[in-house]
């Protein structure tokens, strides 16, 4: 079986896509001591995945899945969007990040909360990319809940009204972004 390697330094990510895509031989970064941090510095999530997966297999040679995805929040135009990762800086920590998320919307009510996840995974090999992408919609709740989870997810409110960090993982499994869009790169990988 070929091994594919998750271009991911994050560990709730690859045990993610280990856990809905089986039946393939994922490897990680950590898995061959390789330490890349590529710059996502493109306009779309499809675009920094497609870089990600690009420029980690040129180093390494080994068929690369990379995603890139983000939180959008429908009131402020998709913000923090692309920006994700880093819109308050490489040195803010994640509590820091989604204090400053409800900060800035805590006197927002109701559809004013709108939120998504969104998510674009690429698979990469010799010039050849795979896209496969998917949204989880939500809602952005008034304080953080649920210790079951990384990023966003505790203060990420679904339309049970749960927190995204309060589901086990086999309920996230079952509908997060990132697997509606490994569930569209799978079929595409079945037939490539």
């Amino acid at each position: 079986m070929k091994k594919i390697l998750i271009a991911s330094n994050n560990k709730g990510k690859v045990k993610e896509i280990k856990e809905i895509l089986k039946g393939y031989n994922f490897i990680s970064l950590k898995d061959i001591n390789c330490e890349i941090e590529v710059e996502e510095d493109k306009a779309t999530f499809e675009e920094n995945a497609k870089k990600k997966a690009e420029e980690t297999y040129k180093i390494t040679n080994i068929p690369c899945i990379a995603d890139d995805s983000g939180l959008c929040i429908d009131i402020f135009n998709g913000w923090p969007g692309i920006h994700t990762k880093r819109f308050l800086g490489d040195k803010a920590t994640q509590e820091e990040k989604n204090r400053a998320i409800l900060e800035k919307m805590e006197n927002l009510e109701g559809e004013e909360r709108n939120a998504k996840f969104e998510c674009s995974i690429v698979y990469y090999e010799n010039g050849k990319y795979l896209v496969g992408k998917g949204e989880l919609k939500g809602k952005i709740a008034k304080e953080p809940r649920g210790k079951n989870g990384f990023g966003y997810d505790p203060i990420f409110e679904l339309d049970n009204g749960k927190t995204y960090a309060e589901l086990a993982d086999e309920e996230k499994n079952k509908i997060s972004h990132r697997k509606k869009a490994l569930e569209n790169l799978e079929k595409q990988l079945t037939n490539a």
